[in-house]
């Protein structure tokens, strides 16, 4: 055993003892402590394994830049895998287990890699699964799977809650430790509202660990009167166990609040996790310096941790992370950790500087070997001894914790995260915030003393205040006492290791890989973070990447700026999907949308199916109907024989108005509307640039400058936005404004023969073929006064009309249209019969029109106009390869034997071709039984199949194993003249 409790000290509560469990095993904590600072306490130094050689990993850091122990929390579906130890606040009850490692952490079969390491460098993975590539898919790639990934996502529903909130303030300082504390105090003395976000679930940071005094009082006494008074400030808001992962733009700041994450049984009433979006006038980073640890053979060894963190655990949490621990310093700040263990009692067996000379004092009576290098560590599942080298002689010292300090790394990821790089600083020796981002305070900043801290981030306070018209005056700070300025010698890695040095611990990345990243040419710290991994996974780099920096400029011979970091970029640290997508999961994921008919379809009996995030009648069954076909077989009869009501008010309405609203439209479709009559509907197609369909619709002109478009469903949003970018981007020389108004009508389309006869009870206006003809749009008067507009469109191949009612007046006309046409055997159909009318039809939807398929294709080409000078698509729909004879083009499918099925997505073949990707002739696009013929019936996509009428193809489905003999024929099944739509 290694790690122990202190008999005293520490900021725990030891009066209240909490019992927890990791892998199985009992043990025991106080509140206070991390799950990290119990298990150091009951002497578990191995909590994880490495990814790829499954090395024993034990405890390195004290916060969240912790890379080996990260653990799963939680039984059932309230499973937390990769939680870090060191954040995880102890409960009672709290259940931990290690992750990476099979059948136990003690014994992990995975270590056998191992054995194989020269096998795994650098890379193996892009030159190892090249050959034979018949085995990719059924040896590589099961492989590469299961070995991926450290936690296990629980598969069972999360249980717990989540919300998303906002929050406006005038200053958000990021960070809660004495720069921070500092800058707080100051702006809400001044007024200020401010917002202190601080990930730890106790505000101080380095207070809670100093070891001086301030002011006469030592550095927690005088942390926690701060926190009060700031606390009794009705402007100012606490927020412990908030991480700030990202900024965005307009001062926009992405925070995660655990609210519940740290108890055992969480309140009903109260989210887990939130997630803050809060907008600020003004910000301040005041997040500290991550201590960096140190290159060197066996560095991974359990027991070696940052000698900041052994400094932490013993003034913090009253535990030791060893009873003989030994300090390799590169600078003050380990003589300073020294100090700190050997006043808490644990013994300091040496200080390993190699510095030949420096003034930092020592612990009285403790060995100081100057101008030495550790080259090697012992022990098998914990550290047990150090290889010292100096000057050509080496020697083993006893040890069960060893403490790095190689100096510190600036946190200035939420600076850098909206496309500005790091900036080098020789002077720092570090990557520091990029000027003109956010303004930086303390340690963030490179101050190098704990007074520098409380008086920069006081300085901070009282100028943000006053940039927003407040006077503040930064108040008189107390004197630190026996305070010493942080050096250090930088040494990015020793050489000459026997061991591995690792870089990155986690991933299992060490010298070695990044020097065979230089020779294969990925020097670059974003190509050798690719090819090495180094910095992936949770740690993304937070101890590893500047040392990674370093140790390739060194190899290249180049100025670490020029070396570069990797890209830092939202989140900071891990947010689970859960926070993220708060209360939006299950039928909430979405926002569900329901059109004005909705309950006049729900009274009528209709089955709804989602449709993106509308909810759509998709059949009305009536009784004795035991299966949906039997309920649309009916419905379609009924509409072919005499009358139907759909609702058709999901799809995307938009007004388009103003003088050049006409030639704005004419740009946009590839068919003429310039010229288009006031009162008259057009069909229209929308293309992409590249000539492709990207929407098709109606253009109604309502008046001279005033139109209404109409879209599919799917993409009303989408081609909102398109005429958004033509406007502003484009054309923002034309006068054109539009708007959605598909929430405002109520639209329902009256199909059949007898669709007019009911319509002339309900309408004032004449409907007659001479003043209402095929594609008449206007406004129209219902009987009663009420405005409505009516279009004659038919999606259906019958004489049909689409009429538009504001929204709250659609069920109670839909309710009178019914009652008119009982008469004439109307009835409610959906979207199942809408789709069977419309392939009966051979009208195509978005099931055709899937981004592959041009106007030509779809036997659209005429309506691509010549006369137009110009509308988008128009010059790439001239390329060669969009308008060669061999293009799959719409064709029609009956089969041969019509008491076969055809499904969609099946392939088409010659007949007597091998079933094969390679004998591939076209796709089935959509395809129905058809009640009016009896039989299935198909729309598909053939190589030159306007030329194939009458020919036999294969329809091959190889989910379902079967292949159909079918006969290829016009997509135009029902009334393929339009004598009954016109009619």
């Amino acid at each position: 055993m290694s790690g122990y409790r202190l008999p005293s000290g520490g900021l725990v509560d030891r009066s209240r003892p909490l019992s927890f469990s990791f892998d199985g095993v009992e043990l025991k904590g106080f509140a206070g402590d991390t799950l990290a600072s119990a298990l150091i306490a009951g002497g578990r130094m191995v909590v994880g394994r490495s990814f790829k050689y499954h090395r024993p990993r034990g405890i390195v850091a004290a916060g969240p830049a912790e890379p080996n122990a990260l653990v799963t929390i939680g039984t059932g579906a309230r499973q937390a895998p990769n939680t870090r130890a060191t954040v995880a606040e102890l409960h009672e009850g709290l259940e931990a287990r290690s992750q990476n490692r099979w059948p136990s952490l003690d014994h992990d079969l995975g270590a056998i890699n191992g054995l194989v390491a020269p096998l795994l460098t650098a890379g193996f993975y892009y030159k190892t699964f090249m050959w034979p590539s018949a085995f990719w898919e059924k040896v590589y790639e099961p492989l590469i799977r299961r070995a991926a990934g450290l936690g296990r996502t629980p598969l069972l529903p999360d249980s717990d809650a989540y919300e998303k909130s906002w929050a406006h303030c005038d200053l958000i300082v990021v960070g809660g430790g004495p720069a921070g504390l500092m800058a707080a105090l100051t702006a809400g003395r001044a007024g200020l509202d401010v917002i202190l976000a601080e990930q730890d679930f106790r505000l101080g940071g380095g207070l809670l660990s100093e070891e001086g005094t301030i002011g006469g009082e030592t550095a927690s006494v005088f942390c926690a009167r701060v926190v009060a008074e700031l606390a009794a400030l009705p402007n100012v808001t606490l927020m412990p166990r908030t991480t700030v992962f990202g900024w965005y733009d307009d001062n926009v700041f992405g925070a995660l609040e655990r609210v519940q994450a740290h108890l055992a049984a969480p309140l009903p009433e109260k989210p887990v996790e939130r997630v803050w979006r809060i907008v600020a006038r003004r910000a301040l980073l005041a997040t500290g310096a991550e201590e960096r640890p140190l290159v060197f053979g066996g560095n991974d060894r359990p027991g070696v941790m940052l000698a900041g963190a052994m400094a932490t655990y013993a003034r913090r949490f009253g535990v030791a992370a060893g009873r003989t621990v030994a300090i390799y310093t590169t600078g003050s700040a380990g003589y300073r950790a020294a100090q700190s263990l050997a006043g808490a009692g644990i013994t300091v067996a040496a200080i390993i500087d190699p510095r030949s000379e420096a003034a930092d004092r020592a612990p009285e009576g403790t060995r100081v070997l100057r101008g030495a290098s550790i080259v090697a560590t012992r022990g098998r599942k914990a550290l047990a001894a150090i290889t010292v080298e100096r000057s050509g002689y080496e020697e083993e010292i006893a040890c069960d914790g060893l403490g790095m300090a190689g100096g510190f790394s600036p946190v200035v990821h939420l600076a850098c995260q909206r496309g500005r790089a790091p900036v080098w600083s020789d002077a720092d020796q570090a990557f520091m915030a990029p000027p003109g981002t956010l303004p930086v305070a303390g340690a963030a900043n490179g101050r190098a003393t704990l007074s520098a801290c409380l008086r920069e981030g006081a300085d901070c306070g009282a100028a943000l205040a006053g940039e927003l018209g407040r006077t503040a005056t930064a108040a008189a700070l107390p004197i630190v006492a026996g305070e010493e300025t942080t050096t250090f010698h930088p040494l990015w890695h020793v050489p000459g290791a026997r061991q591995k040095a690792f870089v990155d611990f986690q991933n299992d990345v060490h010298v070695r890989d990044l020097a065979l990243a230089v020779r294969e040419g990925f020097g670059h710290a974003e190509l050798a973070k690719r090819y090495t991994t180094i910095g992936m996974a949770t740690d993304q780099g937070k101890l590893s990447g500047i040392n990674a920096t370093m140790i390739l400029a060194g190899m290249r011979g180049l100025r670490p700026a020029e070396v570069g970091t990797t890209t830092f970029r939202p989140f900071y640290t891990p947010v689970s999907f859960g926070a993220l997508a708060g209360p939006s999961r299950g039928m909430e994921a979405q926002p569900v949308r329901r059109s004005p008919l909705h309950g006049w379809a729900k009274k009528n009996g209709a089955r709804f199916v989602e449709a993106g995030l509308w909810m759509r009648s998709s059949y009305f069954p009536r009784p004795g109907e035991k299966t949906w076909r039997q309920s649309v077989d009916r419905e379609v009869t009924a509409v072919r024989a005499g009358a139907g009501l759909c609702d058709v008010s999901t799809l995307g309405k938009i007004e388009v108005v103003g003088p050049d609203a006409a030639q704005f439209l004419d740009r946009l479709y590839c068919n003429p509307v310039l010229k288009l009559p006031v009162g008259k509907a057009r069909y229209g197609l929308m293309l992409r640039e590249d000539g492709m369909v990207y929407d098709d619709g109606t253009v109604s002109r309502l008046g001279p400058d005033h139109f209404l478009v109409t879209t599919t469903t799917a993409l009303a949003g989408g081609v909102l936005s398109h005429l958004d970018y033509c406007a502003q981007v484009l054309w923002p020389s034309l006068a054109v404004k539009f708007v959605s108004v598909t929430d405002e009508w109520a639209q329902m389309s009256l199909a059949g023969p007898a669709a007019a006869t009911i319509l002339e009870s309900l309408v004032e206006d004449d409907l007659s073929d001479a003043a209402f003809p095929h594609l008449a749009a206007r406004a129209v008067t219902l009987a009663g006064g009420l405005k409505a507009r009516l279009y004659r469109i038919s999606f259906s191949g019958e004489r049909a009309y689409e009429l538009a009612v504001p929204a709250n007046w659609g069920e109670a006309v839909a309710d009178r249209i019914m009652e008119i046409g009982a008469a004439h055997g109307i009835v409610a159909y959906g979207v199942e019969a809408l789709n069977v009318l419309r392939i009966e039809k051979g009208f195509c939807t978005h099931a055709e029109f899937d981004g592959r398929v041009t106007p030509d294709d779809a036997g659209l080409g005429r309506m691509l106009s010549a006369a137009k000078p110009d509308f988008i698509g128009k010059r790439l729909s001239s390329r060669y390869g969009l308008t060669a004879a061999d293009r799959m083009q719409l064709v029609g499918l009956t089969p041969v034997d019509r008491s076969q099925e055809i499904r969609a997505g099946a392939h088409l073949l010659r007949e007597n071709a091998r079933p094969s990707t390679l004998n591939d002739q076209g796709y089935v696009s959509s395809a129905c039984h058809s009640p009016t013929l009896g039989h299935t019936i198909a729309l598909a996509f053939l190589k030159s199949g306007r030329e194939r009428y009458g020919e036999h193809v294969i329809v091959w489905d190889r989910l379902a194993g079967r292949e159909t003999a079918a006969e290829v024929c016009n997509p135009v099944f029902v009334d393929p003249e339009n004598l009954k739509m016109k009619a």
